[in-house]
């Protein structure tokens, strides 16, 4: 199967190598949760919830902790660890110093899964965080990157991702510009790497104006309905 079209150039789904699947993004959609956020990357569809702070009962000393559970659909269970793994990096944008003796819960769940899975649940749960007004240092934003017919390919859909090549996931604090998570599903030559990180990376940092733009949005409708 070609995955890139040697003629024209484009991939599978009609889009570019360096091109990124429609993004989509919505907070509030929980209404029991503190916060929560519904992102979409193409047709992977993830939902966030986060509860949070609340006094954690039985910790002596200061600092805060955070609980962290990625529930998946019954058809991408195979993918749960990675994810598990992947929400991890949320822990590393958390100011927790200012929230002594208590416990954030974030919990994210897979609705539909069509690659950039990992990436998908970073993005639903930052969202979900500044929804729910969490202090953080900077938000946590995730892209993945592959390489496939020689050539690197941004934010892989299911597809690509089954193919077999390389897949690189980079979760990065976008301002501060410092990686929180990086995880490589084959072996590639260290400049190939290197260009397929740097693609990762700056789909990263697109997401991240994205959710800027979407929490900038949500900000301005909810100051019109306060009047």
């Amino acid at each position: 199967m070609e995955y890139v079209n040697p003629l024209t150039g484009f991939r599978v789904d009609g889009r570019r190598p360096n091109e990124m699947r429609q993004l989509k993004g919505e907070v509030g959609v929980v209404s029991r949760a503190d916060g929560s956020a519904l992102f979409e990357m193409g047709n992977t569809r993830v939902i966030a919830a986060v509860y949070g702070p609340r006094e954690e009962t039985g910790r002596v000393n200061g600092g805060s902790r955070t609980f962290l559970e990625a529930r998946i659909a019954g058809s991408v269970q195979g993918i749960h660890a990675q994810v598990q793994k992947a929400i991890k990096a949320m822990e590393a944008s958390i100011l927790t110093h200012l929230m002594p003796h208590s416990q954030i819960d974030i919990f994210v769940q897979v609705l539909q899964a069509d690659g950039g899975t990992r990436s998908a649940c970073i993005n639903a749960a930052t969202l979900a965080l500044a929804d729910a007004g969490i202090p953080m240092r900077d938000i946590v934003t995730s892209c993945s990157a592959g390489y496939l017919c020689s050539t690197p390919l941004l934010d892989l859909n299911y597809i690509e991702d089954s193919a077999g090549g390389a897949d690189v996931t980079v979760g990065i604090l976008a301002k501060m510009d410092k990686v929180t998570l990086l995880q490589m599903d084959a072996k590639l030559p260290m400049d190939t790497f290197e260009t397929v990180m740097d693609l990762a990376t700056e789909g990263c940092k697109a997401i991240a104006t994205y959710i800027r733009e979407v929490l900038l949005e949500n900000t301005k409708q909810l100051e019109c309905q306060r009047g």
